[in-house]
């Protein structure tokens, strides 16, 4: 049949896309990678351009998926069992790389027990298939991430049975709390430990400490779950995310391994018991290939690089990254959100003068990403940066140099 007419009715929209503003701009495609050399961290080419870029929007934030022992690993599970699974892992698809990758993060995060999906995203939507009912109550962050809401959805989590509080507002938490409607069994609270384009995190021993008083009310209790794919590996002491810097434990965790620990893949931490409701009715689970074997030893081998004495090495050095970015905008006066995580806002609140700066520092070799109205509202509009443990002293500098040379009047 002709695809004519659903053509031109999909022009219609991604012109309407265009016209509102939220139409993505075309991708442009890395072709280069030049390693670290010198004082200066590693640089990138793009297709059609023979500038080199410092990338300062990438979640890579320990700076591993080059790493050799990533590279190795990765390598030789490859030549053992091949590009792929084969099958999903309820059908002979699941290799002993699946079950140590479970183990190691299970371990590292302090849970009983995980499992592992190709994304975080994909993660957050099995974990609502998987609680949702007719008798459970969701109540969330007003800025959690998209999988979340995504999640709920496609879950069929009707209206009436979720809530939604202002962000990092405890008050409201208590308020959503309290106004839980009679006959709900089991309640949600589920928020992201770092939101990914401010860079602050969940007061997650708050949470806890209101949702205690509650806890009580319903036959089938409160589940805490935090997404902190921003956090895990980028942050707290010894990298453990939210849970750590916030000196407080969710019940259930979501997150990914292609952020800080630089491969690929998402994953749920949690009791023995909910991970195996999760294999049994988690439908992006069940019904999709897993990770092949390379990810799984990567990942793996990321997970325990990150708890070694390199990964303190490497996280010590982010953060003075960070602590370092962080003084020199506060003396080029420019507005930011605090926090001690690598993803640092700079707030411009104009649309137009936040898409020229983009593109003046693009033009200096210096990748970020801007955030404009309507994504975000009218007066929101900012520039993220993101500091990866690649970054050296000297890249920062220039960074600031930059900043400062071409930010707009």
């Amino acid at each position: 049949m002709s695809m004519q007419k659903i053509d031109e009715a999909l022009a219609k929209e991604l012109q309407g896309l265009k016209d509102e503003g939220r139409a993505k701009a075309p991708e442009r495609v890395i072709v280069g990678y030049l390693p670290a050399k010198g004082k200066r961290g590693p640089r990138y080419r793009l297709q059609e351009s023979e500038q080199e870029f410092l990338r300062m929007n990438s979640n890579s934030y320990l700076s591993l998926s080059d790493h050799p022992k990533l590279v190795e690993a990765a390598d030789r599970a490859t030549h053992e069992f091949g590009v792929g699974p084969g099958a999903v892992r309820f059908i002979d698809g699941t290799f002993r790389h699946h079950r140590q990758l479970e183990t190691a993060i299970a371990r590292y995060l302090g849970k009983p027990a995980a499992k592992i999906f190709n994304s975080a995203y994909t993660s957050n939507l099995g974990l609502a298939l998987t609680l949702a009912g007719k008798q459970s109550y969701w109540i969330g962050d007003a800025l959690n991430h998209n999988c979340i809401i995504r999640g709920m959805r496609i879950a069929g989590v009707p209206s009436q049975q979720r809530a939604i509080y202002a962000h990092n507002d405890m008050a409201e938490l208590r308020k959503c709390l309290e106004a839980v409607p009679a006959g709900m069994k089991r309640v949600l609270v589920i928020c992201d430990g770092i939101f990914s384009m401010r860079g602050d995190f969940a007061p997650l021993a708050k949470i806890r400490e209101i949702v205690a008083a509650h806890e009580e009310r319903f036959e089938e209790g409160i589940l805490i779950i935090v997404d902190d794919s921003h956090g895990i590996g980028a942050y707290g002491d010894t990298a453990r995310g939210t849970e750590e810097f916030t000196q407080a434990k969710a019940d259930v965790v979501v997150g990914t391994f292609g952020k800080a620990f630089g491969v690929n893949g998402g994953f749920i931490a949690g009791s023995a018991q909910l991970i195996e409701a999760v294999r049994q009715k988690a439908d992006t689970y069940i019904y999709t290939n897993p990770l092949g074997v390379a990810d799984c030893a990567a990942a793996l081998a990321a997970v325990e690089l990150a708890a070694s004495p390199e990964g303190q090495k490497r996280l010590k050095h982010l953060h003075e990254r960070v602590a370092q970015f962080r003084r020199g905008v506060a003396l080029l006066g420019l507005e930011s959100i605090p926090g001690p995580h690598p993803v640092v806002p700079l707030l411009v609140r104009d649309t137009e003068k936040t898409r020229r700066w983009v593109s003046q520092l693009f033009a200096r070799g210096i990748l970020v990403v801007g955030l404009t109205f309507p994504v975000v509202p009218r007066g929101d509009e900012t520039i993220r940066v993101q500091i990866n443990a690649a970054h050296t002293e000297a890249d920062i500098d220039e960074l600031l140099r930059c900043l400062k040379e071409t930010r707009p009047a």
